[in-house]
């Protein structure tokens, strides 16, 4: 049996979140697992979250770019059972801050092989009229695996402890696996040259906007996540267990509203013009970080209406960039162009997980409420970047 059409999408999707399992199980079993039991500062684990977003980072140009020569489909398999495989060894054998930032490290290493090549062996399998919408759908079904991956992490850790969580979401990968060996065979590129080649993508200002964009957004969305179930357990903290909800229902509600919200993004974009939707998104995101960063003493209630408000402007831009920066590209360097999109997304995830646990040890730790506030304006200071970049991009062209 062979995929096409609307059944190639909806599987590629199911893959994409089988693959996202195990995406957040660190910073989802973070706070109340591995920091008390290690004995880590904030500092610490944000860089020990960071390692996946690192190995992503150093692996992505090399896979992504190797889509131009080769079939994103061995690329994507190779990708899904690493990915797996280093998780389940997270589980096994993580035993402090350096075995888990080197484990988790060679998990977004191996993500690295199937995320982007996820996009790209979609994309080379669909006709162009198909691809906007595909995007979108691909790139916000990344939420509702992130959302799953949340709720199924701590669930289990809470059952039968950490290392658990990480044995048991490592084999969900499985399942893209099947779904690529379903995926019909395409020739590999005749493309020669360098592999690593990415003077003409670096000069595809167009690109690059959205590539720049997606970094910001990246940064902004990545030190969200990380830190979101600590910073849950402190509001219950300042209000006495008297939260309404736990830090499993808010992390996986406020990353679930993500799918919808990519959708929606992206149709806007359509209707309105990408850099227009883009920015206005990002600059609401900032404002609500800010409101956030103000009001943490605010009641539960109030300060989960404005997380449910942020949960929806943070990837609100996700499917619009990515849709954007593939639309731009040289379609001869197109896995190129993914390469470095995907590069500079993950480096500056990194750098939110790591700056905003630097922000709240230097506001007096995670049981700070200056702490908090630091973090929040630390996300909304990035993000409200974006806008400044597409402008940039825009100079000297007509893209939109």
């Amino acid at each position: 049996m062979k995929l096409a059409g609307r059944r190639l999408i909806a599987a590629m999707c199911l893959g994409q979140v089988a693959n996202l399992l195990p995406h957040v199980t660190l910073p989802a079993v973070m706070a109340l697992h591995l920091i008390p039991a290690w004995g880590l500062t904030a500092t610490q684990a944000g860089i020990m979250a960071s390692g996946y977003l690192l190995g992503y980072m150093v692996a992505v140009p090399v896979l992504t770019t190797l889509t131009d020569r080769v079939d994103a489909r061995s690329v994507l398999l190779g990708g899904s059972l690493a990915s797996g495989a280093a998780t389940v060894a997270f589980g096994l054998f993580a035993d402090g801050l350096v075995s888990a930032f080197l484990l988790w490290g060679l998990a977004g290493l191996g993500f690295a092989g199937a995320y982007m090549p996820g996009l790209r062996a979609l994309t080379d399998r669909l006709d162009s009229t198909d691809s906007s919408r595909a995007v979108t759908l691909f790139t916000g079904s990344f939420s509702l695996g992130v959302g799953l991956s949340f709720l199924a992490s701590q669930v289990i850790a809470d059952l039968w402890g950490w290392r658990a969580a990480f044995a048991i979401t490592g084999a969900a990968p499985l399942i893209m696996v099947v779904v690529a060996l379903l995926l019909d065979r395409r020739p590999p590129s005749p493309r020669k040259g360098k592999l690593l080649d990415f003077g003409s993508v670096l000069r595809n200002r167009p690109a690059m906007g959205y590539v720049l964009g997606y970094g910001v957004h990246c940064f902004e969305l990545y030190g969200f996540r990380t830190w979101i179930v600590a910073f849950w357990a402190y509001i219950i903290l300042l209000n006495d267990g008297d939260a309404i909800v736990g830090p499993i229902a808010v992390s996986v509600a406020v990353t679930l509203i993500a799918l919808p919200a990519s959708v929606m993004g992206n149709e806007a974009a359509i209707r309105f013009g990408r850099h227009r939707a883009i920015s206005f998104v990002m600059v609401a995101s900032a404002a609500t970080a800010l409101t956030i960063a103000s009001g943490v003493s605010l009641p539960p209630m109030i300060l989960l209406v404005l997380l449910t408000l942020y949960a929806f402007t943070l990837p609100a831009d996700s499917g619009a960039l990515t849709a954007g920066m593939l639309a731009s590209a040289d379609p001869a360097q197109r896995g190129a162009t993914m390469a470095v999109h995907s590069m500079v997304g993950f480096a500056l995830a990194a750098a939110g997980s790591f700056a905003v646990g630097i922000a709240v040890d230097l506001g007096g730790g995670p049981a700070s409420m200056e702490g908090w506030r630091l973090a929040f304006g630390v996300m909304a200071a990035a993000i409200v970047l974006g806008p400044l970049l597409l402008a940039w991009s825009r100079r000297g062209s007509t893209a939109g």
